[in-house]
């Protein structure tokens, strides 16, 4: 008797409009590559100039100052990557740490209260120049630019009315201070190393920012209202939310940054965080976001705060004159947007 013989359906031919790609080109499509080989480089250099740089305390501190930077720098790429800027983002900081312990300690309420009115507020600074910018149309710089002279005076001005001074009355015998204390500013133990949690709080944010870009519809949203708003808007992009959405989402990473100033001073400076807005785009743009949206990463971005920690505390441990800081902060955003242009002019070629 013959036996059925098992015969295999035909392979459909291979779409020739699909191409594939190597694993090495597509590392080289990644924006944030240009930022990893400078942060190499800034590593061995400082590791070599440096006895104490790679000592276990000293690189807590590293990791410690690229965290301060590292959590605003997250929204702030976001935002890039959707086409804008926001220039109130340093000064919204303070304003968030005023806010929490000017009316916690002037109502006498439990710290954890003014935390969470912090936030309201915060996030209808962040709101209102999302909405300024959807309903009048001008450049988000200039929104923002407004929105930082008036949260500067806003934060001396009101300050001084209330304490007579340019700082608050300290909050750390207040209800509350320990708990919120841990949660924003605590020491973490790792194998004998005190790890400042804001460094934690940095890590959960790339990560929720790079699935938001890589994994979501939102992700998608946001890389086309960069890449060409009114293209995104005739194929049905919720441009106006998606904008509103991450001017909110700088304004709950300077909420972040906020109570993590309180509750490590337990006083706040009115004059605090001028100019440094200008620090977390730097730290985007080394990261490999563009100035003209639709490109970037929210890790290129910690790569980039990354750099930022480790040339500020390396100078010191190389001791250097710490005058030469923005020397060389300036030298690493031309040469890292320089690399990244070279880069993705060499992918954009091999397509």
């Amino acid at each position: 008797m013959a036996q059925a013989v098992a015969v295999e359906p035909p392979q459909p031919a291979p779409d020739e409009r699909v191409a594939r790609r190597s694993p090495l080109r597509r590392l080289l499509g990644r924006p944030e590559l240009g930022a990893l080989i400078g942060a190499v480089a800034v590593f061995v250099f400082f590791s070599i100039v440096a006895d104490a740089f790679l000592q276990a305390d000293s690189f807590s501190t590293v990791l410690y100052a690229s965290s301060l930077y590292g959590i605003m720098a997250v929204g702030v790429s976001l935002l890039m990557i959707g086409g804008e800027f926001d220039l109130s983002a340093g000064v919204m900081v303070p304003s968030v740490a005023l806010i929490c312990a000017l009316i916690s300690y002037q109502l006498t309420l439990n710290l954890w209260i003014g935390i969470a009115i912090s936030l309201v507020v915060t996030l209808a600074f962040g709101f209102l120049n999302g909405l300024l910018y959807v309903k009048t149309g001008l450049p988000s710089f200039i929104i923002t630019l407004a929105t930082f002279f008036m949260l500067a005076g806003a934060n001396l001005g009101v300050t001084k009315a209330v304490t007579g001074n340019v700082a608050t009355d300290s909050v750390r015998d207040m209800d509350g201070f320990e708990s919120a204390r841990k949660v924003f500013a605590s020491d973490v133990d790792i194998a004998g190393v005190n790890v400042n949690i804001t460094v934690f709080w940095w890590i959960a944010l790339v990560a929720v920012a790079t699935w938001i870009l890589l994994r979501t519809r939102t992700g998608n949203w946001i890389f086309a209202v960069g890449g060409a708003a009114p293209s995104a808007r005739a194929v049905g992009v919720p441009v106006a939310r998606t904008k509103i959405g991450l001017f909110m989402g700088v304004a709950f990473c300077a909420w972040i940054s906020g109570m993590h100033l309180v509750f490590a001073f337990a006083t706040v400076q009115s004059g605090e965080g001028v100019g440094n807005e200008f620090f977390y785009i730097i730290c985007a743009v080394i990261g490999g976001c563009l100035l003209t949206g639709g490109y970037g990463s929210a890790i290129g971005a910690a790569i980039g705060a990354f750099i930022f920690g480790m040339v500020n505390k390396g100078i010191v441990y190389a001791e250097w004159n710490p005058d030469w800081f923005k020397f060389f902060l300036g030298a690493m955003l031309l040469i890292a947007t320089v690399v990244n242009l070279i880069v993705r002019r060499r992918v954009e070629q091999a397509r």
